[in-house]
Protein backbone atom coordinates (compact mmCIF):
# COMPACT_ATOMS: atom_id res chain seq x y z
CA UNK A 1 0.00 0.00 0.00
CA UNK A 2 2.88 2.36 0.81
CA UNK A 3 4.41 1.74 -2.61
CA UNK A 4 1.20 2.67 -4.44
CA UNK A 5 0.84 5.78 -2.27
CA UNK A 6 4.48 6.66 -2.85
CA UNK A 7 4.17 6.32 -6.60
CA UNK A 8 0.96 8.38 -6.58
CA UNK A 9 2.69 11.13 -4.58
CA UNK A 10 5.68 11.04 -6.93
CA UNK A 11 3.37 11.31 -9.93
CA UNK A 12 1.49 14.26 -8.44
CA UNK A 13 4.60 16.14 -7.36
CA UNK A 14 6.58 15.54 -10.54
CA UNK A 15 3.61 16.43 -12.75
CA UNK A 16 3.20 19.68 -10.83
CA UNK A 17 6.87 20.69 -11.01
CA UNK A 18 7.27 19.79 -14.68
CA UNK A 19 4.00 21.51 -15.59
CA UNK A 20 5.14 24.74 -13.91
CA UNK A 21 8.44 24.81 -15.76
CA UNK A 22 6.88 23.78 -19.07
CA UNK A 23 4.26 26.50 -18.77
CA UNK A 24 6.98 29.02 -17.90
CA UNK A 25 9.09 28.12 -20.93
CA UNK A 26 6.10 28.37 -23.27
CA UNK A 27 4.06 31.29 -21.92
CA UNK A 28 6.18 33.50 -19.63
CA UNK A 29 8.42 36.21 -21.07
CA UNK A 30 12.07 35.31 -20.34
CA UNK A 31 12.77 38.78 -18.91
CA UNK A 32 13.99 38.63 -15.32
CA UNK A 33 11.11 40.48 -13.65
CA UNK A 34 8.32 38.54 -15.33
CA UNK A 35 10.06 35.25 -14.54
CA UNK A 36 10.58 36.25 -10.91
CA UNK A 37 6.95 37.34 -10.59
CA UNK A 38 5.74 34.02 -12.05
CA UNK A 39 8.03 32.01 -9.74
CA UNK A 40 6.90 34.04 -6.73
CA UNK A 41 3.27 33.18 -7.50
CA UNK A 42 4.21 29.50 -7.89
CA UNK A 43 5.87 29.14 -4.46
CA UNK A 44 2.83 27.41 -2.85
CA UNK A 45 2.59 24.90 -5.71
CA UNK A 46 6.33 24.22 -5.74
CA UNK A 47 6.26 23.73 -1.97
CA UNK A 48 3.37 21.26 -2.20
CA UNK A 49 5.10 19.41 -5.05
CA UNK A 50 8.35 19.14 -3.06
CA UNK A 51 6.47 17.72 -0.08
CA UNK A 52 4.73 15.18 -2.35
CA UNK A 53 8.02 14.14 -3.94
CA UNK A 54 9.71 13.85 -0.55
CA UNK A 55 6.98 11.66 0.89
CA UNK A 56 6.79 9.66 -2.35
CA UNK A 57 10.47 8.76 -2.07
CA UNK A 58 10.09 8.12 1.67
CA UNK A 59 7.14 5.75 1.22
CA UNK A 60 8.83 3.97 -1.68
CA UNK A 61 11.97 3.52 0.41
CA UNK A 62 9.92 2.28 3.37
CA UNK A 63 8.40 -0.41 1.13
CA UNK A 64 11.47 -1.50 -0.85
CA UNK A 65 14.28 -0.84 1.61
CA UNK A 66 16.41 0.47 -1.25
CA UNK A 67 16.98 4.17 -1.81
CA UNK A 68 18.50 3.43 -5.21
CA UNK A 69 15.31 1.69 -6.30
CA UNK A 70 13.11 4.47 -4.90
CA UNK A 71 15.08 7.21 -6.65
CA UNK A 72 15.16 5.10 -9.82
CA UNK A 73 11.37 4.88 -9.79
CA UNK A 74 11.27 8.65 -9.34
CA UNK A 75 13.61 9.28 -12.28
CA UNK A 76 11.71 6.86 -14.51
CA UNK A 77 8.44 8.61 -13.76
CA UNK A 78 10.08 11.99 -14.37
CA UNK A 79 11.44 10.95 -17.77
CA UNK A 80 8.01 9.84 -18.93
CA UNK A 81 6.48 13.06 -17.59
CA UNK A 82 9.08 15.12 -19.48
CA UNK A 83 8.09 13.40 -22.71
CA UNK A 84 4.42 14.04 -21.89
CA UNK A 85 5.04 17.74 -21.12
CA UNK A 86 6.98 18.12 -24.37
CA UNK A 87 3.98 16.77 -26.23
CA UNK A 88 1.39 18.82 -24.33
CA UNK A 89 3.18 22.20 -24.29
CA UNK A 90 5.45 22.10 -27.33
CA UNK A 91 3.60 19.60 -29.54
CA UNK A 92 6.82 17.57 -29.79
CA UNK A 93 6.11 14.09 -31.08
CA UNK A 94 8.60 11.58 -29.69
CA UNK A 95 10.74 9.95 -32.37
CA UNK A 96 12.21 6.46 -32.37
CA UNK A 97 15.32 7.96 -30.72
CA UNK A 98 13.24 9.02 -27.74
CA UNK A 99 11.82 5.53 -27.33
CA UNK A 100 15.28 4.00 -27.79
CA UNK A 101 16.67 6.29 -25.07
CA UNK A 102 13.83 5.44 -22.70
CA UNK A 103 14.43 1.75 -23.35
CA UNK A 104 18.14 2.13 -22.54
CA UNK A 105 17.31 3.92 -19.28
CA UNK A 106 14.76 1.30 -18.23
CA UNK A 107 17.07 -1.59 -19.17
CA UNK A 108 19.92 0.05 -17.26
CA UNK A 109 17.67 0.32 -14.23
CA UNK A 110 16.66 -3.34 -14.51
CA UNK A 111 20.27 -4.47 -14.90
CA UNK A 112 21.36 -2.59 -11.79
CA UNK A 113 18.67 -4.38 -9.76
CA UNK A 114 19.84 -7.88 -10.74
CA UNK A 115 21.67 -9.70 -8.00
Amino acid sequence: MYLIGGIALLLGGLLTINSIFSYQSKHIDPALLSTLWFQLKMIPLVFAANVMIGYGVKFSYKTTGSLTFSLGISKGIEIFICVLMGYIFMKEIPSWKTYAGLTVVVLGFVITKWK
